[in-house]
């Protein structure tokens, strides 16, 4: 799969001219409604970390990928909005959760992850965009938010994740990434000790690299198409 060499290639540059290292970008590999066997060619051409949006469909393809590849040591993220019926399993499943988008969420991920003797690793969803079909955190609850988990001992709140509106002129979604890092800085000039920003995909993700993304989720650029909805 030349394409994923591609995209290592176009997150070295986007890192190094924005005076970065390219190893502070993490690539996610997205997965979601790509057949396991894609996903596993993916895995044997060196992606290390997936993302999945649907806890039930990332469940089939992380037992299938742990039978065919059990020493990949692959991470698996979940990226799309978790429903709170759905939490008990995310736990049990994933590294880190990207989608956390309220206090309620977290407590109960806390509390899964206690009976689990398992730290959660989260990101905190922030909505910078008024788009209705986006989930997350209003900015203004953030500070609320992030003080109301500091008592959680199961949960580790990592960073930021948002999804922005889609513009054909990647240019267009500088202003949200932006904001995202700088609603990061200040959390972190406020206590929290947060540093990662997940932010940018296949359209976009040089951008958010230069505006201090983390973890980029790319998912059409290396898989193109999805196999199924």
């Amino acid at each position: 799969m030349n394409n994923i060499k591609d995209i290592y290639k176009r997150i070295s540059h986007a890192a190094m001219r924005a005076g970065r290292c390219p190893s502070e970008v993490k690539l996610i590999a997205v997965s979601k409604g790509i057949h396991a066997e894609k996903i596993k060619n993916a895995v044997e051409n060196g992606i290390r970390d997936l993302g999945e949006n649907r806890v039930q469909e990332a469940q089939e393809k992380i037992a299938i990928i742990k039978a065919s590849l059990p020493d990949s040591r692959v991470k698996w993220h979940l990226i799309g909005h978790l429903q709170k019926n759905k939490a008990k399993l995310a736990v049990s499943l994933f590294e880190m959760v990207h989608s956390v988008d309220s206090l309620e969420l977290a407590i109960l991920i806390d509390k899964y992850a206690a009976e689990a003797g398992k730290i959660q690793r989260i990101l905190l969803q922030v909505k910078l965009s008024d788009e209705e079909s986006k989930y997350g955190l209003l900015k203004d609850n953030l500070n609320e938010v992030l003080v109301g988990i500091r008592r959680l001992r199961n949960l580790k709140v990592k960073g930021l994740m948002t999804i922005p509106p889609y513009f054909d002129d990647s240019e267009k979604v500088r202003p949200f990434f932006r904001e995202l890092r700088e609603l990061k800085d200040k959390a972190v000039q406020a206590g929290f000790g947060l540093t990662e920003l997940s932010m940018g995909m296949s359209n976009d993700f040089e951008v958010a690299i230069e505006e201090g993304a983390t973890m980029v989720r790319v998912g059409t650029a290396i898989f193109g198409e999805r196999s199924y909805k």
